[in-house]
């Protein structure tokens, strides 16, 4: 059996290289936006993944 393996970028890197590569050359409406949100697109699966974690942390400390 092969195992498949990804050395290519993944989709929340490549949208961070097109908002970095924007905000850089001052193109368009994302030259104005905060550095927090330019660098979401690294941090954000993160931050929902630890959220969706604490939500079921709370369900089932409730549940007993």
């Amino acid at each position: 059996m092969e195992e498949n393996t990804s050395n290519g970028l993944g989709l929340g890197t490549l949208i961070f290289l097109i908002f970095l590569t924007l905000k850089l050359t001052g193109t368009g409406e994302v030259a104005t936006w905060s550095w927090w949100w330019i660098t979401s697109p690294l941090w954000l699966p993160v931050v929902i993944g630890f959220a969706f974690f604490f939500l079921l942390l709370i369900y089932k400390t409730i549940k007993k």
